[in-house]
């Protein structure tokens, strides 16, 4: 069973009606995501809802933006390629949650506030959205990026199969 630990910087004032536990909805995304990757460890990652400030006073603080921004990932395990499961070394407990046994893929942190606006914006459900930066940043967990056109579209499809698998689309 694969577990994702939800961490709430303020539950009352951020959490995001995705019409089922956001805790729920995330493991879900997270095992299929898992399971597409053919990640054969039990993983975990982190997740923070925030607000517009505080996810701008972090994006500013790691990667020099001064700007809102909806999602950010901070990826545990510096993949070098995408997948490259050849790199974890199950000997090197740093890799994995002490408590759990599970490998540690990262911290999430996520915008409430850009979640409801690019819901609207784009035309589309809180929970696709949701579901969307989320599957985003996993991927960004495992070392997928868009910086470069190949890796973009690489990404962009891989975004696109776990949402239609799932059947959460616009």
């Amino acid at each position: 069973m694969i577990k994702t630990i939800i961490v709430y910087d303020n539950l009352l004032d951020y959490e995001i009606d995705v019409g089922e536990p956001v805790e729920v909805l995330t493991k879900r995304l997270l095992e299929t995501v898992c399971d597409e990757l053919k990640c054969e460890y039990e993983s975990e990652c982190s997740l923070i809802i925030t607000t517009k400030e505080d996810i701008k006073e972090l994006n500013n603080e790691h990667r020099n933006v001064d700007a809102v921004t909806d999602v950010l990932s901070f990826p545990a395990i510096d993949f070098t390629k995408p997948c490259d499961y050849d790199i974890i070394d199950e000997n090197d407990y740093s890799m994995f949650n002490p408590e759990t046994g599970h490998l540690m893929l990262g911290d999430i942190v996520i915008c409430a506030d850009k979640v409801y606006s690019q819901a609207e914006e784009y035309g589309h459900s809180v929970k696709r959205e949701f579901s969307f930066l989320i599957v985003h940043s996993i991927l960004h967990l495992f070392g997928f990026d868009h910086m470069e056109d190949e890796e973009r579209l690489l990404m962009e499809l891989k975004q696109r199969e776990i949402l239609d698998l799932l059947k959460i689309t616009r």
